[in-house]
């Protein structure tokens, strides 16, 4: 019986060596380190970067480009040579691996994502190491994971991980961007994420990853919310990916402890894709925050998108920020004629409506 279930995300910077081509020789040594957990029992994931910067290998193109199409072709290429790579790497400690591409669009659907965590359980089951990797031929800006960070803080709760890791190019989180100040130290352990942690968050850090810091933070933010801790490390430090899953001190460690969110709240928080938003009063906002209630007409001051009955949609505050999700109860359509109208005004408006709340509290998660 398996231990544990374990997430390892390779960054591109760390799957590639200094002159931006795939590092075969980094790739055996992580598929050796994986073999180890393996013998002992453990389940293991790997959700990788790597696959522009492989097809840009493959065009001999020396910087990142910035336009989509060119990004696209190049992962197209990329994807190939990288999991050729994987495939090379694990059949050499007698392992299979299957490759698993995904989008927030695919994710982003309730019965999608259903069918994606039952794949990778399948997966795990047959003694298969899923390689992960957004399906960046045909992910388009505004439906992208935006780095493979949050995508492996995803998959972690897909398959109920124990610990996922991080492979990057830094040590891990620290006190201060220690490019610029010579006095940042190593944070060794994050027990709740502070507004002086995202303030020390730099952004991107290599020529071709797309992540930094800070959306680390966002993939801790996410799985600490479902109890699942998270250690970001030198990925190339020796031995580390053992030693994170013993527990030793390498890196940061982002403390799981009680999951706050479970189950289809889970996946409304984290993986379902809104299809529009709606703005809410203060009133409102401390009834569902603190009150434990369903949104109602009365409490919402503006709709954006065009969601229907069953949509993911986002609520927000006068300030803006995102404060809970929910499954829409009514359509935009509808709720752009009544909202900020009570109960009983409602019913000379919509002839048709049948009592039922812009969010239910059993459909709704407050971030």
């Amino acid at each position: 019986m398996a231990k544990r279930t374990i997430v390892i995300k390779v960054g591109s910077s760390t799957v590639t060596g200094p002159d931006g081509r795939i590092d075969c020789d980094y790739l055996t040594s992580l598929a050796e380190q994986a073999a180890t957990l393996r013998a002992a029992g453990d389940r293991v994931v790997i959700v990788t970067s790597g696959a522009i910067a492989a097809g840009l290998e493959a065009l001999e193109v020396t910087s990142r480009p910035s336009d989509m199409p060119t990004l696209q072709a190049a992962a197209a290429i990329g994807q190939v040579r990288l999991l050729d790579a994987y495939r090379d790497a694990f059949n050499a400690q007698g392992a299979k691996v299957g490759q698993v591409l995904v989008t927030r669009h695919d994710v982003g659907q309730r019965q999608q994502y259903v069918h994606a965590c039952a794949t990778l359980e399948r997966l795990l089951e047959l003694g298969v190491v899923p390689i992960v990797n957004e399906n960046d031929t045909t992910a388009v800006e505004e439906i992208r994971f935006g780095d493979n960070d949050y995508l492996a803080a995803l998959v972690g709760m897909m398959v109920h991980a124990d610990l996922v890791v991080l492979l990057t190019d830094i040590e891990g989180l620290y006190s201060a961007d220690p490019r610029v100040d010579a006095q940042a130290h190593l944070v060794a352990v994050v027990d709740a994420l502070t507004d002086e942690h995202v303030a020390a968050a730099g952004g991107a850090g290599s020529t071709v990853g797309s992540g930094g810091m800070a959306t680390k933070l966002e993939a801790a933010r996410a799985l600490m919310k479902a109890g699942i801790p998270m250690v970001v490390c030198d990925g190339r430090r020796d031995g580390v990916i053992a030693d994170a899953a013993e527990g030793k001190p390498v890196g940061t460690l982002f403390a799981g402890g009680q999951a706050a969110v479970k189950g289809k709240k889970l996946w409304l928080a984290y993986a379902g894709h809104p299809r529009g938003s709606v703005t809410i009063d203060d009133g409102a906002k401390v009834a569902l925050c603190l009150g434990g209630k369903s949104l109602l007409p009365a409490g919402v001051l503006d709709v954006t998108g065009s969601f229907v009955v069953g949509d993911p949609i986002s609520v927000k505050d006068r300030a803006g920020d995102v404060v809970a999700r929910g499954l829409a109860g009514i359509s935009a359509e509808d709720l752009s004629k009544v909202h900020g109208l009570k109960t009983s005004e409602i019913a000379r408006v919509l002839v048709a409506w049948n009592g039922s709340e812009v969010i239910h509290r059993d459909h709704l998660v407050i971030l």
